[in-house]
């Protein structure tokens, strides 16, 4: 049983937050488009972000903020452009909205990270910027969570957050989180974004090692369609405001603190890929028997990667096959007469040997699965042995639709 229980409030329900979302005239679309999350104190912060070669000016940012100084105050996000591919003036852009939120806030720019999501190749709209920032800024609230969750969604179909409370040393810590992210989704970051809030007292070093095993056990296990993004960025804020003891080495209290962050980014992830464009459900693998732990997820992802696998269920086609040709492809070693394949309750393969299983009501579980989205009811669950190993693993996808090309066809025009 987690222990933790679920709040609300979401990114502002850690003490010492606030939030807020504008529309600022980003977007063509007028829907909201900057965000802003604002600790009251200096907060011990950590990032991860995209592994791609090609960087966001707000990615290369945040690396060398957090390399210089391991905290910061406040995020700034701008949805409708990425600020990517877009050269020197992307970055001096990205400088010159730092120092003006900065400015607003009364604090030194170096207290502030970027994040930016939206077309490739566009550089952020400054003039609509520069007016959009004092507004943000006075907009922002205890109870703002929800608005900043909305002004960083691009193609997501519903914005994405949770709050998680635990108990330390007998006061209560509380983590929140808000994320986006529908496409342009594969490990090692995928167009996604996450910010996580924390009132917890931890070290530098340890919230880092935390939010990076965090991001391989969520983010980094989440696919929709193969591609990595030039933006992705996951950052964390812990502020100490829960007045706790500080959490300095790894013992009970850093393995429950992570625990419980672990689950933060996981509903997140998990909310991404139900939530991938076209997508009719979530698809959740696990596979057990493996060596270890990165053995175990890297089948389970190769899995919910293939664009065969995804395509049988999206046409509720219980082909087995596809799911038995992925786990082989994956790039870790097991003997094939150990291989175990179920979907949902139906056991298709054991021992290398298949089944006879009822089609017609595997097919139906599939459609149920789709009937039910956004409920918890929509996910279609593989499961998948390889040996016996102690090595257990999941990854989240979703299924590839025709809407999936539509969208993507259309993006820019």
């Amino acid at each position: 049983m987690a222990d933790w229980q679920e709040i609300t409030g979401g990114i502002t329900a850690p003490r010492g937050y606030q939030a807020a979302g504008i529309t600022a005239g980003l977007k063509p679309s007028g829907l909201p488009d900057l965000a802003l999350i604002f600790s009251e104190v200096e907060a011990i912060a950590a990032g991860v972000f995209t592994t791609s070669q090609v960087k966001a000016a707000c990615v290369d940012y945040c690396r060398q903020r957090l390399q210089a100084k391991q905290s910061a105050r406040a995020i700034l996000c701008n949805a409708g452009q990425a600020n990517a591919a877009t050269g020197n003036q992307g970055w001096f852009d990205a400088l010159e909205s730092a120092l003006a939120i900065a400015q607003a806030l009364n604090i030194s720019s170096e207290s502030v990270l970027l994040a930016s999501t939206g077309v490739i190749g566009q550089r952020i709209k400054m003039d609509a910027l520069r007016s959009g920032i004092p507004k943000v800024v006075a907009a922002l609230s205890e109870t703002g969570s929800d608005a900043a969750a909305g002004a960083i969604i691009t193609t997501d179909l519903v914005t994405k957050s949770i709050a998680l409370e635990t108990t330390i040393s007998d006061r209560p810590v509380r983590i929140g989180g808000i994320a986006k992210g529908s496409g342009m989704i594969h490990p090692n970051m995928a167009t996604m974004l996450a910010f996580v809030t924390c009132d917890a007292v931890v070290s530098p070093a340890l919230w880092q090692q935390m939010l990076a095993r965090a991001a391989d056990r969520s983010f980094n296990s989440i696919t929709v369609d193969g591609d990595t993004s030039t933006n992705d960025s996951l950052i964390a804020l812990a502020n100490g405001q829960s007045r706790t003891p500080a959490i300095i080495e790894w013992g009970a209290e850093a393995e429950k603190l992570e625990a419980m962050l672990t689950a933060v980014c996981q509903h997140l992830a998990k909310a991404i890929a139900r939530d991938g464009e076209g997508a009719t459900c979530l698809i959740e693998v696990e596979v057990t028997g493996a060596h270890d732990e990165l053995s175990a997820r890297q089948i389970a992802k190769t899995i919910a990667g293939s664009s065969l696998v995804k395509s049988a269920i999206f046409g509720r086609d219980p082909n087995w096959g596809r799911i038995a040709a992925a786990a082989g492809r994956a790039g870790v070693p097991f003997e094939q007469e150990n291989l175990q394949i179920k979907l949902g309750d139906f056991l298709m393969l054991e021992n290398g040997q298949p089944l006879t299983f009822d089609r017609a009501a595997a097919s139906a579980y599939l459609k149920k699965a789709a009937t039910s989205a956004y409920l918890q009811q929509d996910t279609v669950l593989i499961s998948v042995n390889v040996g016996n190993g102690y090595g257990v693993g999941k990854a989240w996808g979703c299924d590839l639709s025709y809407d999936y090309v539509k969208i993507n066809a259309e993006y820019t025009t």
